[in-house]
Parts: structure tokens; C-alpha cells; sequence
């Protein structure tokens, strides 16, 4: 039998043997991040003192005007969190950032009491327990530029406005995507009106569409526009029930890239049409529940700023095994999630047609494992687990009591504590690092969250495969944050740039900025030649994906002064929104590897509608000094050519960066063992479903009792009253 500490512990852990940076963190270790006071199911950067934190209405500890909080604001330089007042239920909520620097939740789940029952009042408008109301149509709207320190929590204006009766969507909304468009615009799309495990009532099925309420296949935007009635997405319909928070990506040209199921588009926001691309490789699931890694690749100059999807993990499982909305048909926690990652450049710039490439293999196999741009122009994947899937529930078609489930509700098992860092600019066969990370012991699997700080830090929390707060089982309700520390934090120094704009225009005159030598050490030449500018947007992060998450490199030159300081000539953004959305990001200068802190800054006009674009600025060309030479301490790197006083090129600056990372110790053992009988089990697994026709009757199986379909309507498709979904109900 496979050892349960194998599956609960993922792996052994390990001490980060990296040296301590000269602001007294290691290389590659996690740190204490403070509670979080609710379990952090989703998070967002407000400014660059204060991370935002929503969980689902549920029986916390922390009070807030007499109920359990469903929200708090996080200091980030205290590492202390303080609940903060949320109205509407925001389980399964999705967001996105707006011009001016506030952020949206959109939709979430209606109003929940203890153990996940309906709400007690007003036919479940409200729960007087918990003290939430119904959020699946709620737009929740936080301005939190200027909340910091006691002011997040106590000023009038830094409040969630949340009053659904006001603001609120046209549709119902639970695990719906947002993603914002050129013009600052959001979109809104698909997820359910109520549901459960996945979207769809399995084996009968006689309401494609609308899975007889259950289901909402349409679209909206935010603000709404005129006139405007959601329409059903085509290919959410046909993606069948594995549709919730569909991947999607918007493009240069203004259309959408979307992926779910196996299926993947280019939808055009404006027109509606839909496009066929090639489907995902392999039956690979990446959409939630399988909850792959994905993000966009980093936007460079030597790239030509090509947007390249890449996607890892997740799952492929048969169809039947991903059951319906009360549960997988198979215990998901014995079936092994897959390693492999594939890149997709939906629109590719020399014109040929869009093919999924096979990428390099992640460390493990991972499902529910979350991509997090780093500002030297890696990728860092944490959270998540080795088997199963996101989600929970209190059995499966394989085991029928919620007492023989051996993780409590988890779908998943095995977590994988060691983060692994993805370097897109490696050759094939190169690019993932794992030397020198240390290994969690906190699980991170269903409802956890990952967020890039300014500090260019790592803030790990969440964690809650449960249906309503539990401290004492195997996967338990996680208050426990952590910051993680990639390996450039073992550097002496880190750059302290002058002059930083608080503002990125689409085009338009440059800007410089000022590197003092004491920010490196070593040739000034090589420092100039290894610096990058780069913007970047940490996202709206829950269900191991982050919305709206980019990373734009901003293009430059650069003047080696004599006293050492090294000014960088930098462009604007180019002249297309669709790049880069308008709306704050972080801007950070990486010197040979090394980011600065990030400084956030407005990109675009800070107002919702057509953005101002010019013709990028020509930059002057590069000047070299042979002579001048950092003054901070540490190594520096090498690569200059050393022969020349006085240089100048004409190009503008692309140089790769170069990452310190330190060597340490990898320990990954048992799992081979394991595995095997997983496959074993898996097969096992797989031979049940198919045996007598592969497929189950939403009734009781013969010979076991109970019902297994939740409440059906007399034509035999689930009506639309959440109560009847697992995800809301305990035994």
C-alpha cells in the first residue's frame, strides 16, 4: 500500500544551502510570512505596502463587525494581516486590475453558513451564522493606492465597496476568468451559476448548454456595456463541463486566446467569432479542476515581444473519470499528475500556423502548480501536489464513505513543497533549476495562492480543501503564510536605482535612470552590459493561476559614467496596449541577476478607453568605459571585453542575465516506489470505469446505497439549487 506520509509529505525536506544576502536573507529558503487571519484562497498587490487576501464565507476564527471575516489586508513589511469587512460571498471569485490602480472581484458563491449549508434567509440571500450575502453576481471594487499602514484597515476610503443590490454583474458567475483588455475594459467569462465538482451533469446529459441552470457558457464585460445581453461562447459549451476558469490570454492584436479542456481558440472579444487552434497535446487537462501551471512568457526586446503561452501539469484523466458535479468517479488522489509543459504561440510573427511545442519536463509531476514571474526573467513554480486534482468532496465513485477517504476532502495528495524555477532563455534540456530551493513543510494544495512582492519576494499562503473551515485534518484550513526568497537574494548588494518614473506611457519620449556604483561591483562595463528595466504585473492570483500576471522588458541603452554610475537610457512601452494592459505593474532594474526593489507605476493614461500611443523614441547609442567599476560589495560577473577606452554601440541593449544560484542539496527519494503503485492503482482504476460500458446512472450504483446524483428534475438534468452540490453540503 502506498505510505500515506509519501502522499501527505510529497517530499523530504531540505535546508537551502545558499549564503545569507546583505539584506539578511538566504538564497532559496522560505521564511515566516505571518497568519493571514482568513485562508488565503486568492490575493493581489494594492500598493507596495499592503497585499489584499480573500477566502470564502466560512467559520474563521477572526471576527469582523460580529461574523467570521472573508477578508483581510496584509502589511507587508510587518508580516501581519488585519481583517477588513467583505458583504458577498467571494468563493471562486475571479479579478482584475483597472487603469486607475483599483481592483474588481468579480461574482462568487451564494450566501453559505456552517458546513457549507445555504444561507438561512431570504431564500439564501443572506446567512445570518456567517453574515455573508450572496455574491454570484457581486462586483467588489478596492482603491487601495494610499492604504497603508492603519489606514488599510481603517479609513473610509480603503473599504471594499460591495453592495450587489448596486453593482453587479448580468450573470451568475462562480469560477468565471477576467481579463483585461487594451482599453482597460474587462472581460468576464464563463463559469457557473451554481455547481460542484465540474461543470456538468454526467453520464445523462440533455441540456448541453445550460446543464439545466447549472451552467452559464456566456460572456459580459466590465464596465457593461449598452444594450448589451451575455452570449453563449461556443466553445465553452463544447468544452463539456472541464470549462470552469478557462486559461485566457489577451494578444496583440486584441483577440483572446482561451484554452479548456483539451480545446483551445482565438476568440475576438469584439466581433465574437471564435477560431479554432490545435488542441492541447496528450488529453492534457489544464483548466480547473487539473489546474496546470500556466502563464505568458516574458515580453522582450529579443523576443520582439512574442506571446508565448506555456503550460505544465495538470492531468489525463479519461473523460469519465472527472464524473460530474458531485464528484470525480475515481479516487483522483491515486492518479499521478503530469509532468510535461508545452508552449503555444497563438499568433506566431512569421506567419506560419500555431502548433503546441513540447516544452522541458517540470521536476515532478504537478497539478494545482502556480507560474510566478521573477524579475530576472525567471519562473517560479510552487504550491501544488504529485496525484490528483484540485477540488473537493466528501467521496467518489471509488470510495463511497467520507470516513474511507484517506485525506479528508482532498482530491489530491502528495504536495510538493520544493519550488522549481523555470528559465525560459536556457536551451532545451536546460531550463529548470532546482538546486539550492529549499523544501516546504507546509502543504500547499486546493485554495492556496502565490504573489510576487516589491521587494521581488515571494508571498506563499492558503491552502483549504475543505468545505468549511477544519484545523485537524490531513490537509487542514491554512492561516500560515510564507515567504519564499529566490536564490538572487544571496547577493551582497542589490541595485538602488535613481530617477524611477511613476508612470509608462505607449510610446513616446525616453526616460533615463540612475545606477549608482555602489549598487555592483566589478566592471561597469559587464553591470551595463547584464542590466534590464522590466515592468511587471503580479496578477489577481487564486486557483494556481494569476490573472492578468505579465512581464514586459523595457528596451534600453546605456552611458557608463566615470565615477562608476551607469545611466540607463530607457524606452516607453511599445505603442499597443494589448501588450502590456494599461494599469499598474512594478518596475524593477536587475543588475548581472540582481533586481532592485520594484517601484509601482501607472502604465497608460490611468482612465478606462483608447489609450495614447506615439512612435517609440530612438535611443542614443551605448557608451562604454573600460575604466569605471562598481563600488558595492560581492563578485561581480564577467564579459566585457576589456580592450578599449572609450566604446559606443549602436545596439540597443538585449544582453542575457545572469542568475547567482547557489548549489545545494536536491532530495526527492521514495517516490519512485510510489509511483509504480500509483500506475498500479491508476490502471486498476481505469479498468472499473470501462468495465460494463465505462459509464455510471446518476442513481445508486447496483448494489450500493445511496444516491449519487444529488437532486435531479423529473426530465433527470440537476436543476440549478446549489444546495444539491457537494462542494456546499457535508455529511
Amino acid at each position: 500500500m502506498l505510505s500515506l506520509l509519501a502522499l501527505t509529505l510529497g517530499a523530504t525536506s531540505v535546508l537551502a544551502q545558499g549564503a545569507k544576502g546583505g539584506e539578511g536573507h538566504v538564497g532559496g529558503s522560505f521564511e515566516d510570512g505571518g497568519n493571514t487571519q482568513v485562508s488565503a484562497m486568492m490575493l493581489f498587490l494594492g500598493n507596495e505596502d499592503t497585499v489584499y487576501i480573500l477566502d470564502k464565507s466560512e467559520g474563521n476564527a477572526a471576527q469582523i463587525n460580529g461574523h467570521p471575516a472573508m477578508g483581510a489586508v496584509y502589511d507587508i513589511h510587518s508580516r501581519t494581516a488585519t481583517p477588513i469587512e467583505v458583504s458577498s460571498n467571494p468563493f471562486c471569485a475571479s479579478g482584475a486590475h483597472m487603469p486607475n490602480g483599483s481592483w474588481i472581484a468579480f461574482g462568487g458563491n451564494g450566501a453559505i453558513g456552517p458546513k457549507g449549508e445555504i444561507g438561512d434567509t431570504n431564500n439564501g440571500a443572506y446567512d445570518s451564522s456567517y453574515g455573508d450575502l450572496a455574491g454570484q453576481t457581486s462586483v467588489r471594487v478596492m482603491n487601495p493606492l494610499g492604504c497603508t499602514g492603519s489606514d488599510a484597515v481603517s479609513s473610509a476610503n480603503c473599504q471594499w465597496y460591495d453592495d450587489p443590490a448596486v453593482t453587479h454583474l448580468q450573470a451568475m458567475r462562480w469560477y468565471s476568468t477576467a481579463e483585461a483588455m487594451g482599453d482597460g475594459t474587462v472581460a468576464v467569462i464563463g463559469g457557473y451559476s451554481n455547481g460542484g465538482y465540474i461543470n456538468r451533469n454526467y453520464p445523462e446529459n440533455t441540456d448541453p448548454v445550460w446543464q439545466g441552470g447549472a451552467s452559464q457558457p456566456t460572456y459580459e464585460f466590465w464596465p457593461p456595456r449598452d444594450g448589451w445581453k451575455p452570449p453563449v461562447m461556443q466553445f465553452l459549451v463544447d468544452a463539456g463541463g472541464l470549462n470552469s476558469y478557462p486559461l485566457t490570454y489577451l494578444l496583440a492584436s486584441g483577440k483572446m486566446v482561451l484554452q479548456a479542456n483539451v480545446s483551445t481558440i482565438l476568440w475576438d472579444p469584439n466581433s465574437g467569432e471564435e477560431i479554432p487552434l490545435p488542441p492541447m497535446p496528450d488529453n492534457l487537462v489544464r483548466v480547473y479542476p487539473a489546474s496546470g501551471a500556466n502563464a505568458m512568457l516574458p515580453l522582450t526586446p529579443a523576443n520582439n515581444y512574442s506571446q508565448t503561452v506555456i503550460f505544465c501539469g495538470g492531468n489525463d484523466m479519461p473523460d469519465n473519470a472527472w464524473g460530474n458535479y458531485s464528484w470525480p468517479f475515481i479516487n483522483t488522489w491515486e492518479y499521478p499528475a503530469s509532468p510535461k509543459c508545452h508552449r503555444l504561440e497563438p499568433e506566431p510573427q512569421d506567419g506560419s500556423a500555431p502548433a503546441y511545442v513540447e516544452d522541458d519536463p517540470m521536476p515532478e509531476g504537478r497539478t494545482m502548480g502556480q507560474f510566478i514571474h521573477l524579475p530576472d526573467g525567471t519562473m517560479l513554480v510552487v504550491n501544488g501536489g504529485l496525484n490528483g486534482t484540485a477540488g473537493y468532496s466528501t467521496m467518489t465513485l471509488e470510495t463511497l464513505s467520507y470516513s474511507d477517504m484517506p485525506y479528508g476532502m482532498s482530491l489530491a495528495s502528495g504536495p510538493v513543497g520544493r519550488p522549481a524555477i523555470y528559465d525560459p532563455k536556457k536551451p532545451t534540456g536546460q531550463r529548470w533549476i532546482t538546486e539550492g530551493l529549499a523544501t516546504s513543510n507546509i502543504p500547499r494544495l486546493y485554495h492556496s495562492s502565490a504573489l510576487l512582492l516589491p521587494d521581488a519576494s515571494v508571498l506563499i499562503a492558503g491552502s483549504n480543501p475543505n468545505v468549511d473551515v477544519n484545523l485537524t485534518t490531513v490537509f487542514p484550513t491554512t492561516y500560515q503564510a510564507e515567504r519564499f526568497y529566490p536564490p538572487y537574494f544571496s547577493a551582497p548588494v542589490r541595485p538602488q536605482p535613481q530617477n524611477v518614473p511613476k508612470t509608462i506611457s505607449y510610446g513616446g519620449p525616453s526616460f533615463d535612470i540612475t545606477i549608482p556604483a555602489s549598487s555592483y561591483s566589478g566592471s561597469a562595463n559587464d553591470a551595463a552590459d547584464n542590466t534590464t528595466v522590466v515592468i511587471i504585473r503580479p496578477g489577481f492570483t487564486t486557483h494556481a493561476m494569476n490573472m492578468g500576471q505579465r512581464y514586459m522588458q523595457l528596451n534600453n541603452t546605456y552611458t557608463v559614467n566615470s565615477d562608476g554610475s551607469i545611466t540607463l537610457h530607457v524606452a516607453q512601452a511599445p505603442p499597443n496596449p494589448n501588450l502590456f494592459q494599461p494599469g499598474p505593474a512594478l518596475l524593477f532594474v536587475t543588475v548581472n541577476g540582481i533586481p532592485s526593489n520594484g517601484t509601482l507605476v501607472t502604465v497608460g493614461s490611468g482612465q478606462i478607453g483608447t489609450q495614447p500611443t506615439a512612435a517609440i523614441a530612438e535611443l542614443p547609442p551605448s557608451v562604454r568605459l573600460d575604466s569605471a567599476k562598481g563600488t558595492g560589495a560581492g563578485s561581480s560577473t564577467t564579459g566585457g571585453n576589456g580592450t578599449s577606452t572609450d566604446q559606443t554601440s549602436g545596439a540597443s541593449h538585449t544582453g542575457p542575465i545572469v542568475g547567482g544560484i547557489i548549489a545545494a542539496i536536491a532530495l526527492v527519494g521514495l517516490l519512485g516506489a510510489a509511483f509504480g503503485i500509483i500506475v498500479q492503482r491508476r490502471r486498476r482504476a481505469a479498468a472499473q470505469l470501462t468495465g460494463g460500458g465505462g459509464a455510471y446512472p446518476m442513481g445508486a450504483p447496483s448494489g450500493k446505497g445511496g444516491g449519487f446524483g444529488g437532486a435531479l428534475s423529473r426530465n433527470g438534468v440537476r436543476n440549478s439549487d446549489s444546495s444539491a452540490f457537494v462542494p456546499l453540503q457535508q455529511d
